[in-house]
């Protein structure tokens, strides 16, 4: 078995027969070779089922086969044939399981019967919905009469808008507005961000926008292994020869060159196409200072054609006519010093003045960031600084031009639409009071750092999450675990095992509901949902396969049902009604949001989806100043946590895998990056590995550099060199949240700053490799993998 685990760079391209590879693996490791295959050609298609991956956008005329790797790699994993059985629970204990890694907890597959932690037994035993139902509600209904702010109700992006909807009512009519949600870790900054800028909380691009644009600028995202379908008509755009610039620490393969998986000629012949045409290797959180400079060389350039009677490159009837703060922020841009932007940056002048000079020259431009800029401290400012760069040529509003956020998981724009937030001000509060007859609660509830420090301060006693992995996903977990045991009350709806549901508190329930691609039938016959892609078109979902299990609920059953026993008789609210005939619940939204979801039962079947009211599309800025906003940065600091340049102090940013989604694993590789058979690697440069005194596979412990007293390491890595640049190190999310301080956010929306992380890192004695890439694998496992050697 190890000889399992290699490291060897990547010659190949995105797509291709890797992802051809890749995908046969893992349907035939989930048994559903055959009906895995067919039911993908389902996927995406009008009248099938949305993707339970990402949320990249769903197309009026979709491909044959509308999917990626990772996108069927999720669907392998839902529909799997493997079952995690109440057998399963009583031959392991809680604390047995805990020792297993991510990808083994949920490779038993897909639970099966509602189950209850026995603390005597240190077990999971089954339990009726029924005695579930009622004891979690009794709990609920306790720790409302103590202070409805106690209780906590998160939701991850999986959710449909039919039950993010009653989700967030629920939390309403219970008493508080604590609703974090996925979107809190990932991409908060951009719901903050671009609000203060232009308007509206989402991006202003379209796919048909993709086929107009002649320039692209990425900045932290990766398309290759977080939305593949993206790379499509990346390719496209290629091909008719649009610039496609980018601005990320590490060269990811997808925004390098693509082979598309689709073209019989592509796949005989193994053509691939160039995607980005010029790839900066910007330093980890120096994103705020590159965007600066190209701003800053884009004022010289039409600096230079003013003084040369040539075309102005600023559009200023568009500043003039739809922007406010310009002058300010332009005074600001001229004093900013080169040579302090460079090493911000991490990049010389040059490269900053060459993505100018195309940007200057492009008719229409796309800027579309990820994570890479959200997960930082001053990411606000950083998303703000981008839209700042489209506004100066009236980038925002038009054919082909636009700001597009890449949102990561499937409906996580969805669930903020229908209600599931912290903030009140985004919820019709009003127009909910009339509708359903009560007066919602108007204080601001817990984002999901704010729930993780109330957890701590031991203000919370009831949990309940709708998916999701919260305990994995959240920073701090050597603080968070133990104080997750103190609660109350824990409970888990979920598909698949995962280490939340092994942290019990004083009551915990894993209550195991409907996938996504499940038939949903229920009194009234079988139900479909809805979901909102990343380009805010809502869109209808059909669930196609038998259930798991005879013993699943639907999430919104399991709403309805909570809140017909948790909440006072209300003629208004309809759960039983609601429960059973979804159509229901969507003329109540309809009611709800009058203005984007009307006629929707009927609209969210149209190829294509229906378009959410997006006013910067139409140049209408719903701003406080009615114009879309220049904000200037308070500095260039995009961490000022960040100690200064001290030689022995590194730049952490957290990765993915492109055998990964968010915190499900689905194996030990990382094609694109050469790494196999596991997780446990920091990525370094080979400058720094010398500097160090360091060894290429040597194994290292990692440390947080921070003065709070809490004491946060990592050990056993194996060091890979690889090519980042100098003082900059990755690896992977989730494993290395643990280094994550709790405070480390982004300033104004508390998304947690993962991309850029102070770290020390120290040798270790030379071990075994084998001791550490087995570790957190179950026996039977290990032996699996040895014979698979």
């Amino acid at each position: 078995m190890a000889n399992r685990v290699s490291f060897k760079p990547y010659a190949g391209p995105a797509g291709g027969w890797g992802s051809a590879r890749s995908l046969g693996n893992i349907l035939a490791r989930e048994n559903v070779l055959a009906s895995g295959a067919l039911l993908l050609t389902r996927h995406n298609k009008v009248d099938g089922f949305q993707c339970v991956g990402c949320a990249w956008v769903k197309p009026a005329q979709p491909l044959p086969f509308e999917f990626c790797e990772n996108g069927a790699k999720t669907v392998a994993w839902e529909i799997t044939n493997h079952r995690c059985t109440p057998e399963f629970f009583a031959e392991h204990t809680v604390t047995e399981l805990l020792g297993w890694d991510d990808y083994h907890l949920e490779r038993p597959g897909r639970l099966t019967h509602p189950m209850r932690y026995d603390a005597a037994s240190d077990r999971y035993v089954p339990v009726s919905w029924g005695s579930a139902i009622e004891e979690i509600a009794r709990e609920l209904r306790a720790s409302r009469a103590r202070d409805p702010k106690r209780a906590v109700f998160y939701s991850s992006g999986r959710c449909s808008n039919e039950a993010s909807y009653l989700y967030g009512l629920f939390a309403r009519l219970y008493g508080n507005n604590n609703l974090p949600d996925s979107s809190n870790l990932c991409h908060e900054t951009t719901s903050v961000a671009l609000p203060a800028s232009i308007g509206q909380a989402i991006g202003s691009v379209s796919l048909a926008d993709f086929a107009k644009a002649d320039c692209f600028l990425f900045f932290g995202q990766n398309p290759g292994s977080n939305s593949p379908r993206m790379l499509h008509p990346l390719q496209e755009a290629s091909e008719r020869g649009a610039a496609i610039i980018t601005y990320n620490p590490l060269r990811e393969r997808g925004l390098e060159r693509f082979t598309n998986p689709q073209s019989p000629t592509e796949m005989l012949t193994r053509r691939d196409t160039p995607i980005s045409s010029q790839y900066h290797q910007v330093k980890t959180g120096g994103d705020l200072a590159a965007l600066t400079a190209i701003c800053k060389a884009v004022v010289e350039i039409d600096d230079a054609a003013a003084r040369d009677g040539g075309a102005p490159v600023l559009d200023r009837a568009f500043i003039a006519a739809h922007t406010h703060g310009f002058d300010e922020f332009l005074a600001w841009l001229r004093r900013q010093d080169w040579a302090e932007l460079e090493r911000r940056a991490g990049l010389p002048r040059q490269a900053m003045e060459a993505t100018a000079a195309v940007y200057a020259r492009a008719t229409a431009t796309i800027g579309i960031y990820g994570m890479g800029l959200t997960q930082h401290r001053a990411g606000v400012e950083t998303v703000q600084m981008l839209v700042n760069l489209l506004l100066m040529r009236g980038n925002i509003g038009r054919g082909g031009a636009g700001i597009c956020p890449v949102r990561g998981h499937s409906n996580v724009q969805g669930q903020r639409t229908m209600g599931v937030t912290e903030k009140p001000e985004l919820v019709p509060l009003d127009r909910l009071a009339q509708q359903y007859g009560f007066e919602p609660p108007r204080d601001e509830g817990y984002a999901s750092v704010d729930a993780c420090e109330a957890i701590i301060a031991g203000e919370v006693d009831c949990f309940i999450e709708l998916g999701g992995n919260f305990v994995r996903a959240v920073p701090d977990r050597s603080v968070i675990e133990p104080a997750w045991r103190r609660l109350r009350l824990t409970v888990n709806a979920i598909t698949k095992l995962n280490r939340t549901a092994l942290i019990p508190g004083e009551i915990s329930y894993i209550l195991p509901v409907l996938g996504r691609i499940e038939t949903d039938r229920q009194g009234t016959g079988i139900q479909s949902v809805s979901m909102e892609d990343t380009s805010g078109c809502i869109h209808g979902s059909r669930g196609m396969r038998t259930p798991a299990s005879p013993h699943l609920i639907s999430e919104i059953r399991l709403v309805a049902e909570l809140g017909k026993r948790v909440l006072e008789p209300n003629p208004r609210v309809p759960w039983d009604a609601w429960s059973n005939d979804y159509r229901l619940i969507r003329a109540a939204i309809g009611e709800t949001f009058p203005e984007t979801f009307h006629d929707y039962d009927r609209r969210m079947w149209e190829p294509g989806g229906f378009q959410r009211v997006l006013p910067a599309c139409k140049r209408e800025w719903h701003t406080p100043t009615g114009r879309a906003n220049f904000i200037t940065p308070g500095a260039l600091d995009e961490d000022p946590d960040m100690p200064g340049d001290e030689p022995d102090i590194l730049r952490m940013m957290t990765l993915r895998s492109n055998d990964q989604f968010n915190t499900t694993v689905f194996g030990y590789d990382d094609r694109f990056r050469g790494i196999k058979g596991t997780r446990d690697v920091l990525l370094m440069n080979r400058t720094d590995i010398d500097r160090l005194n360091l060894e290429p596979g040597g194994m290292v412990r990692v440390e947080t550099v921070a003065n709070d007293g809490v004491r946060r390491e990592l050990a056993g890595l194996t060091v890979v060199p690889y090519d980042v640049p100098i003082g900059c190190v990755g690896a992977y999310y989730p494993e290395a949240n643990i280094l994550l301080p709790l405070w480390h956010y982004a300033v104004g929306s508390k998304t947690p700053a993962a991309k850029s992380i102070p770290v020390r890192v120290h040798r270790m004695e030379a071990g075994s490799a084998l001791a550490r890439t087995t570790q957190g694998r179950p026996a039977h496992a290990m032996q699996a993998d040895a014979q698979g050697a």
